[in-house]
C-alpha cells in the first residue's frame, strides 16, 4: 500500500528537490531570488535549468512548457523538447537558463481586448520563481506570468502578483507602527474551495447543450431534487468515490493540498476543499484541480461539469474563497490577539478590510460577473449580488462598543480604549457560520463566497489585495504623522466603524427584505454582468488600480472589453444551441409523438366511435399548443440574433443580450420543458434530469 506521504509532491521541484540536486550557493540564491524576488544571473539560471531538466527527465519528462493563464478562463501551454542535434545524428537533452526564466510564444490568438493588433503577435512568457514547477502528463510546466511585446499584462497572473507586492508594501509600513521590525514580508493566503458535477459520460454526449455550454438548456425538473436534502455529506457513490481516489492521488503527487471531499446539496454535485497557500500558488493549484477533476473524471466514464448553474432548479456550484493575511514569522493579522498590543494590530487589520469591501464593493461584485454566474447568484443557493460583511454578534457588538465609546462586556469598568484595555479573548467559533454571506468572518479568515465555480480565483483576489493595499495606505499615511499614535488609532477605529458600519449585515442575506434594507443602506446592487462591468473603469477604479501599479489603464480598458466581449458569445453560444436542439431534436420528436397520438384516436374511432379518447385528445390539444409557442419562440429567438449583427459596441451589445435575447431564451425554455412533461419518454430526444443527476 502506497503512503501518501511517500509520494506527495514527487512531482514538484520543490524545495526539498532544490536542495537536493543544486549546490549551496545556487541554492541560497535561489531562494533569495523567490523571498525578495531578485532576478537570477544567468549562471546561476543555467545551473536551476540543468538541475531542473536532469531531475525532470529522471521522471520520464520529454519536454517542457511555459504554463500560463491567458484571459481565456484556462491554462495555456506550448511544449518543447529537451532534445538537441549531436554529432553523428545523434541528440542531446538540453535546457537552458534562458529557456527557464523567459520564454517567447505567438500571443495572436489569446484575448488583449484591443492592447495589440492582430499582427502583433509576439508574446513573452516569465518564470514565476514562488511557484514550483511540476511534471504533467510527461511535461515539465514551468508557472509563468504572459506579456505582450509592449509589456502589457496578457494573463491572470501578472495582476496577481502585482497585488501581493502592493498589499505586502502597505502592510509592512502599518506593521512598523506597531513595532513589528522583525517582520519583513506580508503575503495574502487563500484556500479556494471548489464545487463540481458528475455525470456519466454517456448521457453527456446525448445532450447538445452540456456539450457546447457547459449547462442545461432545456430540462424538466424531476419528481425527486434536492427536496430531502439526503445528498448532502451524504454515503459516497463508489464510482464516484474511485474517482475521488485518483483525483487526490494526482493532486498530491502535484503538491496541491487536497483536504475535504463530500457530497454537496444537489444530486450528482460535490465538493473538493484544500489547505490554504500563498495566494498566487494557491491560484496555481486551483487551476490545476479544475484540469485534472476533467481528466479524471473521463477515466471514470463521468464528466465533471464546473459550469455555475448546470441545472435549472437545483444549486449551482461555487468557489468559496478562504482570504487572510499573514506575516514571514507565521503570525495572521486577521487572528484576534490577547494583549492590548495584538488586538488593536487585529482591529485595524479588520478596519481595512471593512472599509476596502465598502468601498470597492462594485469591483468585488465585477470580480465575479460572468454570464453562468449571473444564474446563481441570490437564487437561494449563493449569495446575492449586494456585498455584505458577516461578523458575527461578538465581533459586531465590540465594533460597537469603540464606535459608542462605551465599555464591552460586564468585566469592563472604564471606556474601551484601542491599545490600552485588552479586549476580550475572541474565540475562533462563538457565532454560527453564515452561509448566505458573500463576505464572511470565520474566525481568522475571510470567506468570499460569491465566486463562480468555473472561475480562476486570481481576478477576485487580485481585487481583495489592491482594495485592502488602499486602505492600508491610508491608515499608514494618517498615523504616521500622528503625535500621540494610541489615540490617533483608537480615533480612526472608532470612524471607520462609524462610516463603514453599513457594510455590515449578520442576517439572512436570502431574504428579500435584506435587498430592500441594503437600498436603504445605500449598498450597491449590479445584479448582472452587463450592469456591473462598465463600473470596472470608473474613476475611482482606475484611480486605485494605477496608483498601487496593478494595471494600466490600458490594461483595465483592455479586460473590460474581453469581459463584455465574453459574455455576449457565450450567451450567442447558447442561443444558436437552443434554436438548434428544438428544431432538430425537441420538435421532430414532439411532431412524431402527436403523430402517434393522432393515430391512436383515429385507430380507436376506426374500431369504435364510442371509444374514449379523452387522454389522447386532451394531451394533443395541450402538446398542440405548447409546440406552437416553441416553434414561435424559436423564431422570435431567431430574429433576436439577427439583431445582434448591427451593434458594434460591446456594451451595448451585452445589455441587448441580457434584456432581449435571455428572455426569448427563458420563453422557449418555458415551453420545450412543458412538452417534456408531456411527450412519452420513448419518444423524448434527449437525456431528462432524472438520467443526468441520478444515473451515476
Amino acid at each position: 500500500m502506497k503512503l501518501v506521504s511517500d509520494y506527495f509532491g514527487c512531482m514538484v521541484f520543490d524545495d526539498s528537490v532544490m536542495q537536493e540536486r543544486l549546490s549551496p550557493e545556487i541554492y541560497e540564491s535561489l531562494k533569495r531570488t523567490i523571498k525578495h524576488g531578485r532576478s537570477l544571473n544567468l549562471s546561476v539560471a543555467n545551473a536551476v535549468a540543468t538541475a531542473m531538466k536532469e531531475w525532470a527527465v529522471s521522471l520520464g519528462a520529454t519536454h517542457y512548457t511555459h504554463w500560463f493563464q491567458p484571459l481565456t478562463g484556462i491554462t495555456a501551454e506550448k511544449h518543447d523538447s529537451f532534445i538537441s542535434p549531436a554529432d553523428g545524428g545523434k541528440i542531446i537533452m538540453e535546457f537552458s537558463g534562458k529557456e527557464l526564466v523567459k520564454g517567447e510564444t505567438d500571443a495572436s490568438s489569446f484575448p488583449s481586448g484591443g492592447l495589440r493588433a492582430t499582427f502583433e503577435a509576439r508574446g513573452y512568457t516569465a518564470w514565476d520563481a514562488t511557484s514550483y514547477a511540476f511534471i504533467k502528463d510527461g511535461v515539465l510546466c514551468i508557472p509563468t506570468a504572459f506579456c505582450s511585446y509592449g509589456g502589457d499584462a496578457l494573463d491572470q497572473k501578472t495582476p496577481l502578483l502585482r497585488s501581493m507586492e502592493a498589499l505586502n508594501r502597505q502592510a509592512l509600513r502599518v506593521l512598523k507602527l506597531f513595532g513589528n521590525e522583525e517582520v519583513t514580508s506580508v503575503k495574502t493566503t487563500v484556500g479556494p474551495e471548489q464545487e463540481y458535477f458528475l455525470v456519466d459520460k454517456d448521457v453527456f454526449k446525448q445532450r447538445k447543450d452540456l456539450i457546447y455550454t457547459g449547462r442545461t438548456l432545456f430540462g424538466a425538473p424531476p419528481p425527486k431534487g434536492q427536496e430531502l436534502e439526503s445528498h448532502y455529506y451524504g454515503v459516497i457513490e463508489p464510482r464516484v468515490q474511485a474517482f475521488m481516489n485518483d483525483l487526490n492521488e494526482e493532486l498530491w503527487k502535484l503538491g496541491v493540498l487536497a483536504k475535504t471531499e463530500h457530497n454537496e446539496a444537489a444530486p450528482a454535485q460535490h465538493e473538493l476543499a484544500p489547505i490554504f497557500t500563498t495566494t498566487n500558488i494557491a491560484a496555481d493549484h486551483n487551476q490545476l484541480t479544475m484540469e485534472i477533476m476533467q481528466k479524471i473524471a473521463k477515466k471514470h466514464d463521468m464528466v465533471c461539469l464546473l459550469h455555475e448553474k448546470p441545472f435549472d432548479g437545483v444549486n449551482g456550484s461555487g468557489k468559496h474563497n478562504n482570504w487572510s493575511i499573514s506575516t514571514n514569522l507565521g503570525a495572521n493579522l486577521l487572528e484576534p490577539g490577547d494583549t492590548p498590543q495584538t488586538n488593536a494590530q487585529f482591529l485595524l487589520f479588520l478596519c481595512a478590510v471593512l472599509k476596502a469591501v465598502d468601498d470597492y464593493q462594485d469591483l468585488l461584485r465585477i470580480s465575479v460577473a460572468t454570464a453562468g454566474n449571473d444564474r446563481r447568484l441570490g437564487a437561494h443557493e449563493a449569495p446575492p449580488a449586494v456585498v455584505s460583511i458577516f461578523l458575527g454578534a461578538e465581533l459586531t457588538e465590540i465594533l460597537e462598543s469603540i464606535e459608542k465609546d462605551e465599555p464591552y462586556g460586564t468585566k469592563e469598568t472604564e471606556l474601551l480604549r484601542v491599545g490600552v484595555h485588552t479586549l476580550p479573548k475572541f474565540p475562533k467559533d462563538t457565532t454560527d457560520r453564515n452561509r448566505t454571506s458573500p463576505f464572511a468572518f470565520t474566525g481568522n479568515k475571510f470567506e468570499f463566497r460569491m465566486l463562480g465555480s468555473s472561475a480562476s480565483v486570481s481576478g477576485p483576489n487580485t481585487v481583495i489585495n489592491t482594495a485592502v493595499a488602499e486602505i492600508l495606505r491610508q491608515f499608514a499615511d494618517e498615523l504616521e504623522k500622528a503625535s500621540d499614535f494610541e489615540s490617533a488609532l483608537h480615533d480612526l477605529i472608532r470612524r471607520i466603524v462609524t462610516e463603514h458600519k453599513r457594510i455590515i449585515f449578520n442576517g439572512n442575506g436570502y431574504d428579500d427584505a435584506w435587498l430592500a434594507e441594503a437600498k436603504k443602506r445605500g449598498l450597491t446592487n449590479l445584479a448582472t454582468t452587463p450592469d456591473a462591468l462598465p463600473h470596472f473603469i470608473d474613476e475611482k477604479n482606475v484611480a486605485l488600480f494605477t496608483t498601487h501599479k496593478v494595471y494600466t489603464e490600458r490594461e483595465m480598458h483592455s479586460r473590460l472589453e474581453i469581459q463584455l466581449g465574453s459574455y455576449c458569445q457565450l450567451i450567442n453560444i447558447e442561443a444558436k444551441t437552443m434554436v438548434d436542439m428544438a428544431k432538430k431534436e425537441i420538435l421532430p420528436a414532439v411532431s412524431e409523438y402527436t403523430q402517434l397520438l393522432s393515430s391512436t384516436i383515429l385507430s380507436k374511432k376506426s374500431v369504435c366511435e364510442s371509444l374514449d379518447c379523452t387522454y389522447e385528445k386532451e394531451t394533443l390539444t395541450e402538446i398542440c399548443g405548447l409546440t406552437a409557442e416553441a416553434h414561435k419562440q424559436v423564431k422570435a429567438l431567431e430574429k433576436a440574433l439577427n439583431g445582434t449583427r448591427k451593434i458594434m459596441d460591446t456594451a451595448t451589445l451585452s445589455v441587448y443580450y441580457k434584456d432581449k435575447v435571455l428572455p426569448v431564451m427563458a420563453k422557449l425554455r418555458t415551453a420545450a420543458d412543458k412538452l417534456e412533461n408531456l411527450v412519452s419518454t420513448e419518444y423524448w430526444p434527449i437525456p431528462t434530469y432524472g438520467d443526468l443527476l441520478f444515473e451515476i
